[in-house]
């Protein structure tokens, strides 16, 4: 399996050969479900919360007498039955981290890599940098790769000017090879690669 490699221009200049641990490997749906769901629940900040009887303003004196009213009988204004009263099992701060095994992670990364690479959703282009933060630099690259929808740029070293120029493009973003993450290389649906990312992450899962 090989992938073609433009430059800025949208011309193949070469042909890429895809490592065949990419190419070859069957993808494990539920080690990369597993690797959404943990990266999701992440993202929570568990800042929920809502007052019980005890927390509730009020006065903790009984209504009106126990019996001979011909109404139900009732306490206290902060009864979770009555309104502005407290909440029951209601939510309350707390931590949704899900802990992930180092391995799990990698081998996630890896099988969402291999499904990109196999549905031919990723482009290789040479590596490019900016002398300037200029936005119609990269949006010149998408149209002459003829590309459209969201978009992750993968470079294999950090260049400011890329990521200034991306971050102005709605559903655009770029990152260096050593941050990528499930979730993002999914959440795209075009992942463009330089050559020396490519190279980096073959090395990684060599």
């Amino acid at each position: 399996m090989s992938l073609d490699v433009y430059n800025q221009s949208g011309e193949v200049i070469r042909q890429q050969d895809v490592p065949s641990t990419f190419s070859d490997t069957e993808v494990d749906s539920g080690v990369v479900h597993q690797c959404i769901v943990a990266h999701l629940a992440n993202q929570r900040r568990g800042t929920a919360s809502t007052k019980t009887r005890g927390e509730v303003k009020g006065s903790g004196r009984k209504l009106y007498r126990q019996k001979g009213t011909g109404r139900a009988r009732a306490g206290d204004a902060k009864s979770p039955t009555r309104v502005h009263g407290g909440v029951i099992f209601g939510p309350r701060p707390r931590s949704y981290r899900q802990y992930l095994p180092k391995k799990v992670r990698r081998l996630g990364l890896y099988y969402a890599l291999a499904d990109k690479l196999q549905s031919q959703s990723c482009k290789v282009v040479e590596d490019f940098q900016l002398l300037t933060p200029k936005t119609k630099d990269i949006i010149r690259l998408l149209q002459a790769l003829g590309l459209t929808g969201k978009s992750l740029i993968v470079l294999g070293e950090n260049e400011e000017n890329i990521y200034l120029s991306t971050r102005n493009i709605q559903g655009v973003n770029s990152c260096t090879w050593d941050l990528l993450n499930v979730y993002q290389i999914l959440w795209h649906d075009n992942l463009i690669l330089t050559e020396n990312a490519i190279q980096k992450l073959e090395q990684k899962f060599a």
